[in-house]
């Protein structure tokens, strides 16, 4: 483990065109402080900083301690936001900082939020608040237990000093992690600037760096874009099996390695609603649970676009047309490990059509259902009461299911063991968010701490927080997250 002030950082991201990067300082906030530190993170990035050492730690994140070799920079990077592409975005708000390498012996980015205005800030002011680093923070922690590619958070810094919103907030710190921040808005930037070079350039860093197997392909700038294409896939796979809709897709929040980026108006199902929009600001639906897949698809064609400056158009063509293939045999082997059959079993898709039409109907808790099946005696099934409607469908479907896995060898015991590795009993729910944010404004973090070790373990049963298992309050529908959040 490797103390803070020992850490020396690489900045490999230098590499990157001169054109995509600028050099910007960081604007300190008043009496920053460390509010929370995430120790799961810190290990994994080979960092020993205990408590005594988060004074140093916020003095860094503040821009008042410069680390050896540390050169904070921001990116250009352009976008189709909401199906309309925007010229000129970039990290308005985040720096690079460094680089670290991780117990897994690969180098790992630092991101900042929140440092203050940069080249790329559009008239805003560059900072983070409060409420939407807790929700990025926990969030992201949340999904990486999931076992869902994501960016990760080491720590929240908060501060004295007031952020302007739809009204006066906390200014906060975020520092996240992740292999890349690279998106498909980069090469959107290079491409429609007509900057092949950079493009290529832009191309050749994330295959050097992070795909180097594809360095001596025939085809690399195609084997690039087919990457992408196949952990998106995977990725909508993960997102759809537990509910998660991340609220807006568009291609600048869409990371060229397949992960999940930008938590901002995200929500979990709470009522099984396939068209659910957790979006307040996505007044068409464009986003909605159940459309994420073909925005997916959607993105993936203008990354395509953006890349025949260095494939050919039927190369484009190629690496993206299975995409719906790929999401849905990666979608029906999670959903055959949720419900304790074999990947291949010939009912799965009438199973979970029926499935899905009973939780729809009903408005049933997507992750309380989901979690229940794990405790089906094949023999004699049945559910709670309090999570059904129709009591006659709900069974109909429970026989023909208890049917198909009578069918199958596997002991009981072992299948509700290897279900419950599958299926939650904790997941991040907008209210039990809201919660912990209410407090935090007050000074409180021993709700976001006490969150975050639960987010951590999703699957473990926790008898003394059983109440974040629960089904939401009433007023939680009154929450509402856009894209300020």
């Amino acid at each position: 483990m490797i103390p803070l002030d020992s850490i020396l950082l690489k900045k490999r991201y230098l590499d990157l065109p001169e054109d995509l990067i600028r050099p910007v300082n960081i604007t300190p906030l008043k009496n920053i402080k460390i509010a929370s530190f995430n120790a799961s993170a810190a290990r994994w990035l080979n960092l020993d900083i205990k408590d005594n050492m988060h004074e140093h730690l916020a003095k860094w994140l503040n821009g008042e301690l410069i680390l050896e070799n540390q050169q904070t920079v921001a990116t250009r990077y352009s976008g189709h936001q909401f199906g309309h592409y925007v010229p000129q975005l970039g990290d308005g708000r985040a720096l690079l900082f460094g680089e670290i390498e991780s117990i897994n012996q690969d180098l790992v980015e630092l991101q900042l939020k929140g440092g203050g205005v940069t080249p790329f800030s559009r008239q805003g002011d560059g900072r983070a608040v409060l409420r939407s680093t807790i929700r990025e923070y926990l969030c992201s922690e949340a999904m990486f237990a999931l076992g869902i590619p994501t960016t990760r958070a080491l720590a929240i810094a908060s501060s004295d000093s007031e952020v302007y919103r739809e009204s006066i907030e906390t200014g906060a710190l975020l520092l996240r992690c992740a292999n890349s921040h690279i998106r498909f808005g980069h090469f959107e930037n290079c491409f429609y600037n007509g900057e092949e070079e950079n493009s290529q350039q832009l191309a050749d860093f994330v295959i050097q760096h992070h795909l180097p197997h594809l360095a001596n392909d025939e085809k690399p700038y195609a084997g690039l874009l087919r990457h992408a294409v196949i952990e998106t896939a995977k990725l909508m796979a993960h997102w759809q099996s537990v509910g998660f809709a991340h609220g807006v897709m568009n291609t600048d929040n869409m990371s060229i390695l397949g992960l999940t980026i930008d938590y901002g108006p995200y929500g979990f199902l709470d009522k099984f609603e396939p068209d659910f929009i957790c979006n307040h600001s996505d007044h068409q639906g464009r986003y909605a649970f159940n459309r994420q897949p073909d925005i997916a698809y959607w993105n993936l064609s203008a990354l395509a676009q953006a890349m025949t400056s260095l494939i050919s158009v039927d190369d484009a063509k190629a690496a993206i047309q299975d995409f719906g293939e790929l999401f849905e045999t990666e979608y029906l082997k999670l959903m055959a490990g949720k419900l304790g059959l074999p990947d291949n079993h010939p009912e799965l898709s009438k199973l979970l059509n029926q499935l899905f039409s009973n939780m729809a109907r009903d408005k049933s808790d997507y992750t309380r259902i989901m979690r229940a099946l794990c405790k089906i005696d094949e023999n004699s099934p049945s559910l709670p009461n309090d999570l059904t409607g129709d009591k006659n469908a709900w069974q109909q479907w429970l026989d023909e299911y208890a049917r198909c896995l009578r069918e199958d060898t596997v002991a009981t015991s072992i299948r509700q063991t290897a279900m419950r590795s599958r299926n939650p009993k904790y997941i991040l729910r907008n209210y039990i968010a809201q919660e912990a944010i209410e407090l935090a404004e007050k000074g409180d973090f021993s709700r976001v701490n006490e969150l975050l070790i639960l987010l951590q373990s999703p699957y473990d049963e926790h008898p003394e927080m059983e109440r974040y298992a629960a089904s939401p309050p009433d007023w939680s529908q009154e929450i509402a997250v856009s894209c300020s959040s």
